[in-house]
This record gives C-alpha cells, sequence and structure tokens, in this order.
C-alpha cells in the first residue's frame, strides 16, 4: 500500500483491479451533494452506447437509475470537493517518459457557447478553420488543462487539473499557478523525490515560454515551449575589453530565426530515422536567451533577468498528412542569471536533444484527449447555463477518462469486425470504453438507489415567466484594458522579426 501523506489517501499497490475500485470510492467521497446522481452520470457516460449526443439522453442508459430531472438537478445544485479530487488524481499511478522522468503538458481548448446569451463569463475564443478557413473569434468557456505525457505509440494521457479561465484573466499566470499546484501535490504524493530527474513542462507557440521559466524558477521544472518562426534570440554578452566605458552589454548577438547567415555552427546536430516524419534533423544552439522589455507581464519585475536556454531546429522529411513539413523551433530553458557568463558552459547532449524534441511531438496526444472528451464522452454536448455547472461537468468527464485509464490493463478487445485487432497494450480510450460496463460490475459502486418521489408541481399553467433571464455580453479586451490607449496598427505585408520577448 502507498500512502499519501498530508492527503489521508492509501493508493493499492500493483493491483489494476484494486486501483480502479480504489478512484471509484475516493470520487463518490469528493461529490460532497448529490452524490449518488452525479457518481451514476459518471458512469452512465461511459457504459452508454456509442458517443454522448444528449444529456438527458443518458437517464436512458440501465447504470443511471435516477429520471432526467434527478440528472439536471444534480448538475446545478450538486457539489464537488474539487480540491480533495486533485489530490486523488495525483495520488494514483503515473504515467513517465523514456527516462522515468515526468513529462506534463499544457493546453487550452475552448467550450464554445455562441448563442448562451444569458450564460455570463464567456469569452471569445480562438478558433480556426471556421468559416472560410479564417481565424474567428466564437464567445465560449475555455478551460486550461495540465496533462502527464506517456511514451511510446498510444494517444493516452493523464489529467491532472482543469481551470476555467475566466474574463480578464491572465493566460501565464494562471498557468504557472496551476502547474506549481499540480507539481507541489505530485511531491507531495512521492512521485518526485530530491535526486530525481527534473520535470518538464512542454507547451505550444501561445505561451510565453520564458516567462513561464522565470515564475517556476524556484521548482524542480524545465520549460520546453515551441517559438514562432519568426523571433530574434541573443547570444550571451562578449567579454568587455579593456579601455571601453560605458555600460557593459547585456545581449550579445541576434540570432535571427529566418537569417541562417546568423546562425552559426550548431553545437549538436542529430538526425534519426522516424515511422512518420522520415529522417528527422535536431540541430541545437546553446545560451540563447530573448531579450525583455519592461511592458506587459515585465512592468512588475525589478529587474529584467536573462533566461539563458537551448534553441533546438527540428526539420522532418515528411508529414503524415501529406502537407509540406515545416521547421520547427524549441526553446528550453537552462538557467537564469543576472549576469551572463561566457558561452563556455556546456548544455544538453545529444540523447537530451533527442528526447526534447520527442518530448514535443508526444506534446499532440493532449489533442486527441480534447478529441475524446468533446467527441465521445460529450463533454461540450448539454447546454449548461450556469459555469459552475460547467465545471462540475467538467470534472466528471476528467474522472471519467480517469476510471478508462485505470482500466486500460483489465479490458478486453470488443472489435467491430472491420477493425484490425489490438493487443492490450495498444487499446484506445475509445474500445476500452466499449467493454467498462462488463468491469463496472466487478468493481465499487458506491452511489445508493433511488428513493422513489414525485416531480416538482412546477410552474403552474397559463402563468408566463415574469422574471426574465439576465443576458450577458461576451468579454472583450479593449484597446484601455491592454494597456495601449491608441489603436492598433494595421499588420504590415512584410513584418520584421519579433526582437522582444
Amino acid at each position: 500500500m502507498i500512502s499519501v501523506p498530508d492527503a489521508g489517501l492509501v493508493v493499492p499497490a500493483g493491483d489494476f483491479a484494486g486501483d480502479l475500485a480504489w478512484f471509484r470510492r475516493e470520487l463518490h467521497g469528493c461529490l460532497t451533494r448529490r452524490a449518488d446522481a452525479l457518481f451514476e452520470l459518471a458512469d452512465a457516460v461511459l457504459c452508454a452506447d456509442g458517443p454522448v449526443r444528449s444529456l438527458p439522453g443518458l437517464s436512458l442508459v440501465a447504470e443511471h437509475r435516477r429520471g432526467h430531472g434527478a440528472l439536471y438537478d444534480a448538475l446545478a445544485a450538486g457539489r464537488v470537493d474539487i480540491d480533495r479530487l486533485r489530490r486523488v488524481l495525483a495520488a494514483l499511478p503515473l504515467p513517465r517518459a523514456a527516462d522515468s522522468r515526468i513529462v506534463l503538458a499544457v493546453d487550452v481548448t475552448c467550450w464554445l457557447r455562441p448563442e448562451a446569451h444569458t450564460s455570463p463569463e464567456r469569452i471569445l475564443c480562438h478558433t480556426s478553420g471556421r468559416g472560410n478557413g479564417e481565424h474567428v473569434g466564437v464567445p465560449g468557456w475555455p478551460y486550461s488543462f495540465v496533462v502527464a505525457l506517456e511514451t511510446g505509440r498510444t494517444s493516452w494521457t493523464a489529467p491532472l487539473d482543469a481551470v476555467r479561465l475566466t474574463p480578464g484573466a491572465d493566460l501565464a499566470a494562471v498557468t504557472a499557478g496551476q502547474v506549481r499546484d499540480v507539481v507541489t501535490r505530485l511531491i507531495d504524493a512521492g512521485h518526485w523525490r530530491t535526486g530525481d530527474a527534473d520535470i518538464w513542462l512542454v507547451m505550444d507557440a501561445g505561451y510565453d515560454g520564458a516567462r513561464l521559466a522565470w515564475l517556476l524558477a524556484d521548482l524542480p521544472v524545465r520549460v520546453l515551449a515551441r517559438l514562432r518562426s519568426d523571433r530574434v534570440l541573443h547570444r550571451p554578452t562578449p567579454p568587455k575589453l579593456p579601455g571601453v566605458l560605458g555600460r557593459p552589454r547585456r545581449h550579445g548577438g541576434e540570432f535571427i530565426f529566418g537569417d541562417p547567415a546568423s546562425w552559426d555552427t550548431p553545437d549538436v546536430t542529430t538526425t534519426t530515422e522516424t515511422r512518420l516524419y522520415g529522417t528527422a534533423t535536431a540541430r541545437a544552439w546553446h545560451r540563447l536567451h530573448p531579450r525583455l522589455t519592461r511592458r506587459a507581464a515585465w512592468t512588475d519585475c525589478p529587474d529584467l533577468p536573462i533566461l539563458h536556454g537551448t534553441l533546438i531546429r527540428l526539420d522532418v522529411a515528411r508529414l503524415p498528412s501529406g502537407a509540406t513539413p515545416k521547421p520547427v523551433w524549441l526553446w528550453w530553458s537552462t538557467g537564469i542569471d543576472d549576469e551572463p557568463a561566457p558561452d563556455t558552459e556546456p548544455g544538453p547532449d545529444t540523447a537530451t536533444v533527442d528526447l526534447l524534441w520527442q518530448a514535443f511531438l508526444r506534446r499532440f496526444d493532449i489533442e486527441h484527449t480534447f478529441r475524446l472528451f468533446k467527441q465521445t464522452l460529450g463533454w461540450t454536448v448539454p447546454k449548461l447555463r450556469d459555469p459552475h455547472a460547467a465545471d462540475r461537468w467538467t470534472w466528471l468527464i476528467i474522472a471519467a477518462y480517469t476510471q478508462l485509464r485505470l482500466a486500460r490493463p483489465l479490458a478486453r478487445d470488443l472489435r467491430r469486425p472491420w477493425e484490425r485487432p489490438a493487443p492490450p497494450e495498444r487499446l484506445t480510450p475509445a474500445r476500452v470504453r466499449r467493454g467498462f460496463r462488463h468491469l463496472r460490475t466487478n468493481s465499487a459502486c458506491p452511489a445508493r438507489a433511488p428513493k422513489p418521489t414525485r416531480p416538482g408541481p412546477g410552474r403552474p399553467p397559463g402563468q408566463p415567466n415574469r422574471q426574465p433571464t439576465r443576458r450577458h455580453d461576451a468579454h472583450t479586451a479593449t484597446s484601455s484594458e491592454a494597456g495601449n490607449p491608441k489603436p492598433r496598427k494595421k499588420k504590415s505585408t512584410n513584418p520584421r522579426p519579433r526582437r522582444t520577448g
């Protein structure tokens, strides 16, 4: 048995059926109001035939022994102890990378609610591919997820946390606080101890990797962020020559992504043959840092730091979609110095560079998790008005997916006649869900049977609703809120490289 300090949790060790039963009992304990109805709602999501298409349709599933009224009442008036559920998720067995380190990925996905004018706290969410393939802002509720990645050819992840972004929230600050809490819970659960390899945090180009590296500098976390192809980084400051007056320089020469003449010889070059991408070539340059300016997120910083890192350019021969491959730029944080030293410190070696770009490619597994949430488990199907009810439904979906992950070693392959057989270690979450109904009968079911009752009287016939629901507009950040009273200028057709972070 594994004891988790400060949480009062005891997890079975080496028993897959025991892990699933333990989590189901703890999940029921995290539901503090309408517990039985919420618990059976999660079971209905797991045992429904096919994808979840409607919320009241889940009340027809045999595992949901209550009516559709109790289903809506559970989401509207139920309560979930989210802090306890987060500790329970952190106490479970955690997937790791090939070198036994923990790799976390962060990303934001949106629950679009364009017609929900009575739903508060909606934000214009960034979407692509809608309309004529343009980037359109659609009102909705964005959620920031933190998941643990695993190695190998798989689409499984381990969701550890989810936070809904409120209007006016700073994405970098919210993500930093979210990751800090997750890492603290993992340390308390014993997944990371002093002397273990640092935890890697992988993110896409929409995040400010330099700021996250600065905010998480006191934790055993290294940031691996994708950069846009129009960025400019700087080399370490060269030694000051004798007799030269003036203030010492803080930044060395420029490394322009779009100008190969400024690259010089890479410190590390690796070539790997891959199954999907053909020949993958990675080139790395050590001790490069972004030039920070005292604006936006850095206005409250007394001294702008020098954030050293390793820049990696990844080129592949082909893409699975058949499109023309483009280079991928990655920046890996290595340290923070107020006075940068000469470029003599060793950076990551060849094996580490290969692990870094492979860890970034594993980040795309979180996209498969989002697709399963939305298209199979029906995360964005309910037309809920209250954002707090949406939060409860989101955590039920996370709990349901976690049960699929725990049931993965126990599931049998119930494949369709036109599907290929898959070994147990290669079963997808959708295939594990097909047989969860059979596993549920042998696992703990703490929900009690429903009591006979009568439906409420409702509104008397002939009396209209004289209290219309308040309508809310989607939040948009104006130019004054963004700290720029002047309107933004139209982008140039030939933009200059971004020389500041």
